[in-house]
């Protein structure tokens, strides 16, 4: 990327959040905005709340973030709200309870960077915490991510990631038709499987959760297989 100073890449950083008050000030604490900035990349951290009835959204602005109130329920539909005020060239993503490794973002930017990439996803299973993830999960993520490499011939290992980082101007490439849990798998495969974008899975750290784990588990996990097949055969249409 050109250094000259009309040129710096803007990061925005968008974390979807409903009721997150017990995460929201950790993982908002561990961005480290002071190196990223040095790194010549101006960051905005945007937290799109999904009408938290907590004090989500109180702590979040305390913290620095933007605040952008979405009514609209799903987690897709966080994310395109998110991605349609983030003012970034480049764009990360990850959630508002701890799992992700946000102080990580200065090395993964530099491979970003380093492979000329467009999209790069995390594979939590890389470096998996202990009690971070449990059996059941683990399983439906394996089937998952399995349906998602046999249909769509993308070597994915970890098609549910929430962490991503993407260059804002790929975004009207993709079809983005999911404003649920789907929405995580279908970035990936539109990325994947578009000859002309260079997109990545590297091994991520996957860290405990704190607060309420809301993930249906059954519930989500069968929409979400449904989509795989709905998308590969043509049939998955835009839900807004």
């Amino acid at each position: 990327m050109n250094d000259s100073p009309a040129a710096k890449p803007r990061l925005s950083i968008v974390i979807p959040a409903m009721n997150e008050e017990e995460g929201i000030g950790e993982t908002l604490d561990v961005i480290p905005v002071k190196e990223l900035e040095e790194m010549g990349y101006p960051v905005e951290v945007i937290v799109v709340d999904g009408e938290s009835v907590d004090r989500t959204r109180e702590i979040a602005r305390e913290k620095g973030a933007r605040v952008v109130i979405e009514p609209r329920k799903g987690y897709g539909r966080a994310y395109k709200t998110g991605f349609e005020v983030a003012q970034g060239d480049v764009i990360a993503t990850g959630d508002a309870d701890t799992t992700y490794p946000f102080d990580k973002l200065p090395e993964y930017l530099r491979y970003f960077e380093r492979e000329g990439l467009d999209f790069l996803t995390g594979n939590r299973f890389g470096k998996l915490q202990p009690g971070a993830m449990s059996a059941k999960h683990k399983v439906g993520n394996f089937v998952l991510s399995t349906t998602g490499r046999v249909l769509f011939l993308a070597n994915i290992k970890d098609s549910q990631s929430g962490m991503w980082l993407l260059k804002r101007s790929i975004l009207p490439r993709l079809k983005l038709t999911s404003d649920g849990m789907p929405f995580s798998e279908e970035i990936k495969l539109e990325a994947f499987t578009k000859g002309d974008l260079k997109s990545r899975e590297i091994p991520i750290e996957y860290r405990v959760r704190v607060g309420e784990v809301k993930l249906a588990s059954w519930k989500d996990g069968w929409r979400n297989l449904k989509f795989f097949f709905k998308k590969r055969f043509g049939m998955a249409e835009p839900e807004s």
